[in-house]
């Protein structure tokens, strides 16, 4: 990830999509270090190929001749609506939930007086009617990915709020 990304606010993303997946996979009884390497990859190629479909296309193919497990590759690749690549597999679901919450959490606690210690769903909700802020993040991706999941928006929205907390000084949000 050092290797191809530089920007310590896109490492920052990935750090928070890693420890989001970490902790889905606790959740869910699978296995960590695969959801947490998932997780910490998916957006490694984005800083040198950020145009769709390059990204996450190369990176995949750079992942693919390291010889990482194809589950990991077909997470990544669908993470990406427009590769058309289907979320069939747990953590092809859970990667796609978590990225664009994961950027849209950071992006409301960075303003905030306590960061993430003291965040709230309701500011998050709040926050996401709001849509001069974080416009890049996409609301439907966000509501999509909880869907996909099978649960509330709302437990959804806590459960990364939860797991982010745990990891806040790493993430820059303590």
């Amino acid at each position: 990830m050092h290797e191809y990304t530089q920007s310590e606010a896109l490492r920052r993303h990935m750090y928070a999509v890693e420890t989001s997946m970490r902790a889905y996979a606790r959740k869910f009884h699978e296995d960590e270090e695969l959801w947490a390497v998932t997780g910490l990859l998916h957006d490694f190629d984005y800083e040198r190929f950020p145009n769709p479909p390059e990204h996450p296309v190369k990176g995949s193919e750079i992942l693919k001749d390291r010889s990482y497990p194809d589950e990991v590759i077909t997470a990544i690749l669908g993470h990406a609506e427009y590769t058309g690549v289907p979320r069939t597999s747990l953590v092809a679901k859970v990667l796609f939930a978590c990225d664009e919450l994961c950027g849209f959490l950071t992006a409301v606690s960075v303003i905030r007086p306590n960061k993430i210690a003291d965040l709230e769903v309701a500011s998050v909700k709040k926050k996401m009617k709001d849509k001069g802020f974080a416009k890049n993040v996409s609301r439907d991706d966000i509501m999509r990915g909880a869907n996909e999941l099978g649960v509330s928006l709302e437990e959804h929205i806590q459960f990364l709020i939860d797991a982010m907390r745990l990891d806040s000084k790493r993430l820059g949000l303590d």
